[in-house]
């Protein structure tokens, strides 16, 4: 698509452009929204609607269910997103929309990416959950792939990826002091460290018998935590298909989406986190086939690209860039646990997840072979070895392995991971 905007589009553009848009589809069996129940509520918060609304359900997202609400009018009526969290859902502080609309709507005045917030409700006996409304952005969600119609050449691409960078550089720089509802996300210095220890006990909870133990890397990012590079707003799920890009120009941040784990930190954690989900062209299958965001396109950045362009722009020096790339691997090794645990303890029969026990193999190397990178061949040989075998089960798990899988991960990790005899099996 090209990215010259020229004011009269023809019919074939409009057409073009309206594919290539994020649409709902139909609401999921078991997921029916309360219509008339929103418009009431909409109608006391003094929101000019007419009628009932179109309802469409969008199916990104894991976690929070999202909907759109269409209504006709005078003009082009009233587009509205509608979020609340999933039913049956326990734990507020995981799908806390109260967070979530107080993150955007303080944001909305120094963050232009921010969608507008339409209204709050809390009141559980309207639709049975706390759900917010903003007002909807329209534009193309980047996934996996981009969607069919988009074609960027590789300097278009380039530009799409600097702009998407740009976007998270612009929130860290946001003066969070100047709003009491931005203050109030944090809890002060000590940010690294209290997300260590806290996704350490959360992965060491989450285990099941079929995945590493991740000890010696949990170790490592215990010993090798830093202060605080500087404390800001971090988005913490950063990625491509979180934010929306503009139609006629599908290089152009317009906003951004998902802000449930926003908070006060530090934002080379951020970044760290964010270059977990960023899968090269050249990374392994199993990275590759679990792929969310179209980072492998030719023109792309590299990881390592992106670290020297962040660095360079906002000024932040760092001592050691793999403890945050680690962290970040660690984090999604934990997340992809955690939704892994309810599928073998038979909370979720989805099938999507069964074979996420896989994902979390293939972390556990390219955590350990930084790890073995940052510490030296020889020092990884003398003081890592002997502490695989100590523990006695992380290296012998990976010979248990289905052969494809074991291939990837002896691919990632260093020959002495599996001592001498092994290293001349895979030869």
């Amino acid at each position: 698509m090209e990215t010259e905007h020229h004011a009269n589009h023809t019919d074939a553009d409009n057409q073009t452009v309206n594919k290539v848009l994020d649409k709902g589809g139909e609401v999921r069996e078991g997921e029916e929204l309360d219509a008339k129940a929103v418009s009431d509520w909409l109608r006391e918060q003094g929101v000019d609607i007419k009628g009932e609304p179109t309802v469409t359900q969008f199916s990104g997202g894991a976690s929070n269910w999202t909907y759109r609400l269409q209504y006709e009018g005078e003009g082009d009526g009233q587009d509205l997103i509608l979020r609340r969290p999933p039913k049956g859902t326990k734990a507020k502080s995981a799908h806390d929309m109260v967070r979530e609309y107080t993150v955007q709507k303080a944001l909305k005045d120094a963050y232009p990416y921010v969608p507008k917030m339409v209204a709050l409700c809390t009141d559980e006996d309207v639709i049975g959950a706390d759900f917010y409304v903003m007002e909807r952005m329209e534009g193309i969600i980047p996934r996996a792939n981009l969607p069919k119609g988009v074609d960027l050449n590789e300097a278009q691409t380039r530009e799409l990826c600097t702009n998407v960078i740009d976007a998270l550089i612009e929130l860290h720089e946001v003066d969070y002091t100047k709003h009491p509802d931005l203050v109030n996300l944090g809890r002060g210095e000590g940010y690294c460290e209290r997300q260590v220890t806290g996704w350490d006990k959360r992965y060491v909870k989450a285990k099941t018998p079929n995945v590493p133990s991740f000890a010696l890397v949990r170790q490592w990012l215990g010993k090798h935590t830093p202060a605080d590079s500087k404390t800001c707003v971090i988005h913490n799920d950063w990625r491509f298909d979180n934010v929306i890009l503009a139609a006629d120009d599908p290089t152009k941040v317009i906003g951004v989406l998902d802000w449930e784990m926003a908070t006060l930190g530090d934002p080379l954690m951020d970044l760290g986190s964010a270059l977990a989900y960023w899968i090269e062209e050249d990374d392994n299958i199993i990275m590759q086939q679990s792929r969310r965001q179209p980072t492998h396109l030719k023109g792309m950045m590299t990881r390592d690209e992106v670290v020297t362009y962040y660095l360079k722009k906002t000024g932040l020096k760092i001592d050691n860039w793999t403890f945050y790339e680690v962290f970040g691997l660690f984090r999604l090794a934990g997340i992809v646990q955690q939704i892994y645990y309810r599928y073998y303890n038979k909370q979720t029969s989805n099938p999507a997840f069964k074979n996420f026990w896989i994902i979390v193999h293939v972390l556990h190397a390219k955590c350990l072979k930084l790890i073995a990178q940052y510490e030296g061949e020889a020092l990884f040989i003398s003081h890592v070895q002997p502490h695989l075998q100590d523990i006695g089960v992380d290296a012998a798990m990976v010979e248990q392995l289905p052969s494809p899988i074991q291939t990837v991960i002896k691919g990632i990790l260093p020959k002495s991971y599996f001592g001498q005899s092994n290293s001349k099996a895979k030869e």
